[in-house]
């Protein structure tokens, strides 16, 4: 359920002073001598495409009957996600065009909606993407914070010409998070070419985890043209240049992106090591003040110092800190992961195996949930071995 904003800076110790926004922001600069050609076809405008598959799918007479029965929305939504069908999983590993979401039956968030449209715009349906007003959700990689949202869709019914009718029974909700959930955040809606230019920063995120900086630039570089003053975007461009040792760029393009959004702390965080870099400390010194003074905590402080706690032997303080982030961050899979990890080695099993539970529940890739699930596992057998050996007592 994720569309992803990169935020690259680890050390908190230094910052920037407030910039002046000018009257109207410097553009992004590309720098495409700079970088080697893609690895692999750099493409937007093949995201809604349906594959022959999904044609077949579309014309068959079980997708007909569906829509006979349940009327077309429900009968689409009930065809994609219905469990007895394609079984689509929620996967976020990759951010995947409508056809690859449809040959993987998986995806995250916005490849499930960027599918989810190409389907309702077959049959004519109108759709409106929808951005979720929700706090963002961290993740770490490579030595990558990745900040989350959400994003959904509504389908309307194709005789109703003008997608912005206030009639909202008119509209159907399709969220991959419980629907009564869904139904109590803030959402605003957006276009299309936001949906284009998420995916393609979805992709740049992803080049950028496996080390992949020239494709990161490339897929970075399609966001930007698509959505030449969105933040998200230029914060990813600027960590691609960072992250290439292009620093001046970098700069630049952290500026842009915070003449649009002055208060955006995660592009301040991105830009204060920039500035300590170049030289240009007390401009940065200034900037963590106001970092300190927005955010005093940064994501994963808890979680880090817990680790600490837990590698020193004081499972009982790593519990408190975990929790702690926990508190921040609910979803988060590794944190519910490693607060099981303190619980087993305090001895609270089941309590461990509940926090695992969990950690299965929250995770949105794959690989990930197996390792769970196989810890998890373990420590079931050991609940069922304790038993056992109890047991006997109980009738001598």
């Amino acid at each position: 359920m994720k569309r992803l904003a990169v935020l690259l800076s680890i050390s908190l110790l230094a910052g920037c002073a407030t910039v002046a926004p000018p009257v109207e922001p410097p553009p992004p600069v590309f720098a495409d001598a700079s970088f080697a050609p893609p690895s692999e076809p750099v493409r937007t405008d093949t995201l809604f495409e349906l594959s022959p598959e999904m044609r077949a799918y579309l014309n068959s007479s079980r997708f007909s009957a569906l829509l006979r029965e349940r009327g077309e929305r429900h009968g689409l939504v009930d065809a994609l996600y219905r469990k007895s069908d394609l079984q689509l999983e929620y996967e976020s590993s990759k951010t995947r065009t409508a056809a690859e979401t449809y040959a993987a039956r998986s995806g995250n968030c916005l490849s499930l909606v960027i599918m989810t449209a190409a389907f309702a715009k077959a049959l004519g349906m109108p759709v409106q993407y929808q951005n979720i007003d929700a706090q963002n959700t961290w993740s770490r990689e490579a030595g990558l914070f990745l900040a989350s949202s959400h994003v959904n869709i509504l389908l309307s019914d194709r005789r109703m010409p003008n997608v912005h009718s206030p009639g909202a029974e008119m509209q159907l909700l399709v969220d991959f998070i419980p629907s009564d959930a869904a139904a109590r955040l803030r959402a605003h809606a957006i276009e299309e070419q936001d949906i284009i230019a998420l995916y393609a920063n979805n992709r740049a995120a992803e080049m950028l985890v496996q080390g992949r900086v020239n494709d990161a630039y490339w897929w970075a570089r399609a966001a930007v043209q698509a959505r030449p003053k969105l933040v998200t975007v230029l914060n990813t461009l600027g960590v691609v240049y960072e992250r290439s040792g292009k620093l001046a760029m970098a700069e630049q393009t952290y500026r842009s992106a915070l003449a649009r959004e002055p208060e955006n702390v995660v592009v301040m965080r991105n830009l204060q090591p920039v500035l300590v870099d170049l030289g240009k400390r007390e401009e940065a010194m200034a900037l963590a003040k106001r970092i300190n003074s927005i955010e005093p905590v940064a994501p994963y402080y808890y979680f880090d110092q817990g680790m600490i706690a837990l590698k020193d032997g004081e499972p009982e303080k790593a519990r408190s800190l975990f929790e702690r982030e926990i508190r921040r961050a609910p979803f988060n899979d590794e944190f519910r992961f490693w607060l099981g990890i303190a619980y087993a080695r305090m001895g609270e099993i089941g309590d461990a195996r509940e926090q695992l539970a969990l950690a299965v529940e929250h995770s949105t890739r794959r690989d990930v949930r197996d390792q769970y699930s196989a810890k998890l596992a373990y420590l079931r057998q050991i609940s069922m071995n304790a038993r056992r050996s109890v047991e006997p007592s109980r009738y001598q």
